[in-house]
């Protein structure tokens, strides 16, 4: 099996779509040879901020010298950013292989009536990745949830990770902030050590002290009042932490969560692995991810954001309400899932904006243009197009030095506009 074949193949089990359950994934792991036992991990789940968290955790490590696996989801441009090895994709003969050994099983369980997902197999894949790489640590992105989730096979982890948790994905972990929490929680195991972003909920809180109460573990809350901002503009945010100045060129004071439950997790860290405040402030300083918040162009000022739920688009709003004050024209391509609350995540920045474009995302699950434009309609000038090419050249005949474009929505559709964007601006590009 070549490269390209093993990304179509865990694309084609996308039909049997997210099966919450860990009988399935146990049994294909255990046909494997179990090759996720004996190793170590940083488990992260969350509602907002898995991606920037687990990506700082990872550079850290790596930094201090470790062989480090990254695993996360979703991916903008290269399906293997979702399974990397010491910051960078991992190799695709291996890759290749460990997703041949993998469909070997899943089609010898689904002759006994066993149906993996795709989360699952790629998962499993990514653990045989991780062995043959003979990784010293992975970090583990929760891919849906904690109790229930595929990467939930594990034993007790290093470290336990829960960023940012509000509602989302309802119809499949709860429609309360409790339930939500409960589902997350499921991550913490019997005396281990758990770091929780401060500023929680207060009944998300509750349940994660109840949580790791009942597993004897260890909480971690960085402490707000040690943090002060020292500069926060859409180019990154630069604070002090314990009195420790720290820079993440990722916009938004949301980040300050992230950055600081990451930079907790490498102090917990520190009885297993010799980590410098060098190592922490250099990973931090390294931590970028593609479309959050994302400056593609100064001039125009041009920003790609995936934000996929109403937290994540408060934030990206909060992030980008400078740059949207001192611009004379502000320009919104969007396009959005349908099953996304999508008028409250857009509505702020519909307020604000002169003119918006809706595009519809490739994805089965996006909200046709013509709906997503009715919608923004009600706040200000709105179109549909056709094609995401159509919306872009359109904006470019109207911008100039005091127009800022605000490509949001759907990480499907930063994935599509991303590489055009890039091309646009290759001189430009951040």
């Amino acid at each position: 099996m070549i490269y390209n074949d093993a990304v179509n193949y865990i694309h084609s089990l996308l039909k049997f779509g997210i099966r919450p359950g860990l009988n399935g994934m146990d049994t294909l792991l255990r046909m494997l040879g179990d090759p996720h036992k004996k190793m170590k991990f940083v488990h992260v789940a969350g509602t907002n901020g898995k991606g920037s968290t687990s990506t700082a955790i990872s550079n850290i490590l790596c930094e201090a010298g470790y062989k480090t696996g990254l695993y996360t989801s979703p991916y903008v441009t290269d399906f293997l950013e979702r399974v990397q090895f010491c910051a960078k994709p991992v190799p695709r003969e291996v890759f290749a292989e460990s997703v041949e050994k993998v469909r070997v099983c899943v089609d010898s369980l689904k002759d006994r009536g066993v149906v993996i997902t795709e989360f699952e197999a790629l998962t499993a894949a990514a653990f045989l990745c991780y062995k043959a790489l003979l990784c010293d640590v992975v970090v583990l992105e929760v891919g849906l949830g904690g109790r229930l989730d595929a990467t939930n096979v594990i034993d007790t982890p290093l470290v336990g990770v829960i960023t940012s948790l509000s509602i989302d994905h309802s119809s499949i972990l709860g429609d309360t902030i409790e339930k939500i929490a409960f589902e997350k929680c499921g991550i913490i195991k019997k005396n281990g050590k758990v770091i929780s972003s401060f500023g929680q909920p207060e009944q998300a809180l509750s349940v994660i002290k109840e949580r790791t109460a009942h597993e004897n573990a260890t909480l971690i809350i960085p402490m707000q009042e040690k943090i002060s901002v020292l500069k926060s503009d859409i180019f990154g945010t630069k604070f002090l932490y314990n009195d420790e100045e720290y820079f993440v060129p990722m916009a938004g004071e949301h980040q300050l969560k992230n950055m600081t439950c990451a930079i907790e997790c490498a102090r917990a860290l520190s009885d297993e692995f010799n980590i410098s405040q060098a190592n922490i402030k250099t990973g931090i300083a390294k931590t970028v991810l593609p479309a959050r918040v994302e400056v593609i162009s100064r001039n125009p000022l041009v920003v790609l954001d995936g934000g996929h739920n109403t937290d994540g688009a408060r934030a990206f709003f909060n992030a980008v309400l400078p740059e949207i004050e001192c611009h004379k024209k502000i320009v919104v391509i969007s396009g959005m899932m349908a099953d996304k609350q999508v008028e409250n995540s857009l509505s702020s920045l519909l307020g604000k904006c002169d003119l918006f474009f809706a595009v519809t995302p490739d994805n089965p699950r996006s909200m046709p243009a013509e709906q997503l434009a009715e919608i923004a309609a009600k706040y200000t000038k709105a179109y549909a197009f056709s094609t995401v090419d159509e919306a872009l050249e359109e904006v470019w005949t109207l911008a100039d030095e005091d127009t800022a474009v605000f490509v949001v929505g759907s990480l499907y559709l930063a994935g599509e506009v991303r590489g055009k964007l890039t091309e646009m601006f290759p001189k430009q590009f951040s």
